[in-house]
């Protein structure tokens, strides 16, 4: 049996994952600002745009693809699988990670959705046909 996690734990692992990005943001200004001296206007910004989606994508997709868990969901004991509870493919972890982006743009809306939600899944979950489930011991 999967056993969904509660909600506020789901989002204290959201509030930890918003820290890995902020960490991953700090990086890819690092590599730009080295590379090009400015990140703040012209060709700078636009690069340090295209590294940053690049770099956040691949850690979300590495993660979901090769454990089904990123560092926030294994310190908060969950994981991301399919209906059927397998590890995720690459197009689906890269479909739930543009609805995902997507949902958390808009107010978050995908995130309160689990509070509506028959089996209490984030918007983005129920549309991929992905699930977020307590992980084994």
């Amino acid at each position: 049996m999967m056993t969904t996690p509660g909600f506020w734990r789901r989002m204290g692992g959201v509030l930890y994952e918003a820290l890995v990005v902020i960490a991953i943001a700090m990086l890819a200004s690092a590599i730009v600002t080295t590379v090009h001296s400015s990140a703040t206007a012209g060709w700078g910004q636009l690069l340090l745009r295209v590294i940053l989606v690049l770099m956040i994508a691949a850690y979300f997709l590495l993660c979901w693809t090769r454990s089904g868990q990123t560092l926030a969901m294994k310190t908060w004991k969950f994981r991301v699988v399919t209906q059927s509870g397998q590890l995720l493919t690459l197009p689906q972890a890269l479909w739930r990670f543009v609805l995902a982006a997507l949902f958390t743009s808009a107010a978050g809306i995908g995130f309160w959705w689990a509070l509506v939600d028959k089996d209490q899944q984030f918007l983005h979950d129920r549309l991929a046909g992905t699930r977020l489930v307590m992980a084994g011991k």
